[in-house]
């Protein structure tokens, strides 16, 4: 447990739960290396297979708080030095978000209420989203004079149509639930908390069950073909394949899915390894 968040894990299941409702789970300025502590720990243990991410309270998370910003010596730009030191800082609070994409094990969101500026940055790093139908998204940041700079308008542009990026960025007006949903930002509404954590950690006890090894590299893969050719991805995917490929690993698999269940029609399956 750290000011920002609970960190429990169970099952291979790892849960990160924002615990300042109160604050509207703003982010304090230890959350910035205490959440990225965190993350590089789980994946590089070695012993959980998938994060999930929640918040107590009615709203996921308001975003920075402003008590990031009492230092006002880190964001003077009045020289060049001063200036660089800002940039300096917001690489490294984009990297606290990025950690999520690095990660070796799938990250699931589970959103409720108001996820606002950093909040978004953040659930945009994810793999999976799921929120309830009151849960709305929004890039508070323009509504305060500051342009987004964490990874929203990098991350985005890769999960919504352009025109309604730009109309967020540009107006900072909110995107419901339902609309998320429509356009594929989210991957399910659920019409309360519970049904959200219910939905979350059924997906993610699915996720544990598969062999780890080819979770992680699917997940390197889809990553590294967001910003490569479809000819570099198929030669990275051949790549990773001649790495994580297992016989035995697949044989288990399928004697699995072969003791019933929605793929028991792999009984038929005959395979030599």
């Amino acid at each position: 447990m750290t000011s920002c968040f609970d960190l429990s894990v169970n099952e291979k299941i790892a849960r990160i739960t924002f615990n300042r409702p109160e604050k509207r789970n703003s982010m304090l300025p230890e959350f910035w290396t205490d959440f990225p502590r965190a993350i590089k720990e789980l994946s590089d243990g070695g012993e959980v297979r998938c994060i999930v991410i929640d918040a107590q309270g009615p709203m996921f998370s308001g975003g920075m708080d402003l008590s990031v910003f009492a230092a006002q010596d880190k964001f003077r730009t009045d020289t060049s030095t001063d200036r660089e030191h800002l940039r300096n800082l917001i690489l490294s609070l984009q990297d606290a978000l990025t950690i999520l994409e690095k990660s070796r094990c799938p990250v699931i969101a589970a959103i409720q209420g108001g996820c606002l500026g950093a909040g978004l940055d953040l659930i945009s790093a994810c793999d999976i989203r799921f929120a309830t139908e009151d849960a709305y998204f929004c890039i508070q940041e323009v509504n305060i004079g500051i342009m987004a700079d964490l990874g929203t308008l990098q991350r985005l542009p890769r999960k919504l149509p352009d025109g309604i990026v730009r109309e967020l960025a540009f107006t900072g007006d909110r995107l419901p639930a339902a609309r998320a949903k429509e356009v594929g930002f989210i991957n399910d509404m659920l019409p309360t908390h519970e049904a959200l954590l219910e939905r979350a950690m059924s997906v993610a006890k699915k996720i544990v069950g598969k062999a780890p090894l080819v979770v992680s590299a699917s997940k390197e893969c889809i990553n590294y073909a967001t910003d490569h050719s479809v000819g570099e991805s198929l030669m990275y995917g051949a790549n990773m394949q001649s790495f994580v490929f297992d016989a035995e690993e697949v044989a288990n698999q399928i004697r699995q899915a072969g003791k019933g269940g929605e793929h028991s029609n792999l009984k038929a399956v005959s395979l030599t390894l």
